[in-house]
């Protein structure tokens, strides 16, 4: 495909190259957005203990943040298989993770500092194993 260029493309032309202008690489500033604005991460909880969980998912919050994750997903199971359930000593709902995970985030007020919001919803469903915390944006 031969194409000629007219007068006034030529004239555009070299008048851009005398200019101080230049173009703004495009391929760098997507990456960049899609880099800050779409990183999600997950964890998975299952089989883990009360407390490791919550050591767990401490540290995961935290690297999430400095990496600038914006939404971590927390696969906890719906804990219908708890040993737990069977102990009248242990509080039924603060003994699985589905509920106590979200607890100790929310009493946590460092991690709190680095979220804009759990979706409460997705832990209240009881069909649900899971839910998301979304971050803050990270500033050094």
């Amino acid at each position: 495909m031969n194409k000629k260029l007219s007068d006034k493309d030529k004239r555009d032309w070299e008048k851009f190259l005398q200019s101080e202008d230049k173009v703004e690489n495009k391929d760098l500033h997507t990456k960049k957005e899609n880099i800050s604005k779409n990183l999600i991460r997950t964890i998975d909880l299952h089989g883990f203990t009360l407390e490791s969980a919550n050591i767990a998912i401490d540290k995961f919050i935290r690297k999430c943040f400095k990496d600038n994750v914006n939404k971590i997903c927390v696969i906890t199971g719906k804990g219908s298989r708890s040993k737990n359930t069977d102990n009248p000593y242990v509080s039924k709902d603060l003994s699985i993770l589905k509920y106590s995970i979200p607890e100790f985030i929310k009493t946590n007020k460092d991690l709190m500092k680095m979220i804009k919001e759990i979706n409460e919803t997705e832990v209240q469903n009881l069909t649900s194993g899971s839910f998301s915390i979304f971050l803050k944006n990270f500033k050094e």
